[in-house]
């Protein structure tokens, strides 16, 4: 076949042109790789939040809004985390002094979070409210908006008060423990407070008594005791029956707790900086553990289920941390 050349100028406009089109696509192939977010892996194994001295003790996780809810004992305000380990204030007032247990009734579409004084929040502690303080906040879970402020402490004037942890039941009353006063409160589904069960067995001396809460849909709560590790039974029909679970592992430190299963109970010890799994065959008699989880020196404080399948437990580090951390617990 006869060969046939190309002019020079015809060579040159080519080979120009494919230079422009291997150049406009490198561009394009580096846009799209800077435009490509991270990816962020479902349930991640540990979130670090850079809050300053944030000091969360309480937090939830809203299925919902996909985020958790944590609160601040040094700034009383609640926040919103996500998976990216962005933070946003979820609600504030002043009224907010420290802000510790939450709980979040997401079928009332309520956030209830136990209010106290212990002198964290610098800005907001008073005379008047310093371990004097145990209320009860219940926010819209949509909006933000504050819907009711019930001050508990008034049911014992004179008495000290940590408003800690808080339960919620299938008919909507809110079960709150005062680590200071051997007290366990109950608010009603319409706001109505009273004094739900009072007993020397759960004071705390000179530190703190009664800590972590759960409610169990057998018809009774689970509440953890701080300085000894006790662990009560506390029927909801018959509170003054309330019965101690034999555990032989030694509790001390017990701070939140997750009801994983009817038969698994999920327990945070920070002085022994432990998560551990206890289970239970004889409705909560007796329970022995089941594995257990080191969190290492990282003050952890409570639990939440995220699914099914998986818990996250709060590391606040200490008051004037740089950041907090959210982490899978891995037992």
């Amino acid at each position: 076949m006869p060969h046939f050349s190309l002019p020079a100028k015809t060579k040159l406009f080519y080979v120009a042109r494919g230079l422009r089109y291997a150049l406009l696509a490198a561009l394009l192939t580096a846009c799209s790789d800077d435009d490509e977010p991270d990816t962020i892996p479902a349930n991640p194994a540990k979130i670090t939040v850079p809050q300053a001295a944030l000091h969360p003790e309480g937090i939830q996780y809203d299925e919902t809004s996909k985020r958790f809810l944590v609160s601040s004992r040094t700034k009383g305000q609640i926040g919103a985390v996500k998976d990216d380990s962005t933070y946003a204030v979820f609600a504030d007032e002043p009224r907010l002094i420290s802000t510790i247990g939450l709980n979040l009734d997401a079928g009332r579409q309520r956030l209830l979070v136990a209010i106290s004084d212990n002198g964290a929040n610098t800005a907001r502690s008073t005379p008047a409210t310093l371990r004097q303080l145990a209320a009860l906040a219940i926010f819209n879970t949509t909006s933000g908006a504050l819907s009711s402020y019930i001050n508990l402490g008034t049911l014992r004037p004179g008495m000290p008060h940590f408003a800690n942890d808080i339960a919620v039941d299938a008919q909507g009353n809110a079960y709150i423990t005062d680590s200071l006063s051997p007290i366990i409160y109950k608010v009603d589904a319409q706001g109505v407070a009273s004094v739900f069960l009072e007993n020397a067995q759960f004071s705390g001396g000179t530190g703190f008594g009664l800590n972590g809460i759960v409610f169990h849909p057998d018809g009774y709560l689970l509440v953890a005791k701080a300085n000894d590790g006790s662990l009560f039974k506390v029927p909801i029909s018959n509170p003054a029956g309330f019965t101690k679970v034999t555990v032989t592992q030694s509790l001390v430190g017990a701070d939140g707790l997750l009801l994983f299963d009817p038969q698994t109970l999920l327990l945070v010890s920070g002085s022994q900086t432990t998560v551990f799994r206890l289970t239970s065959t004889n409705a909560w008699v007796s329970a022995a553990e089941a594995g257990k989880f080191a969190t290492g020196a990282v003050s952890p404080t409570t639990i939440t289920r995220r699914t099914p399948g998986d818990a996250y437990v709060l590391y606040p580090y200490q008051a004037t941390s740089p950041r907090f951390a959210i982490t899978k617990a891995a037992f």
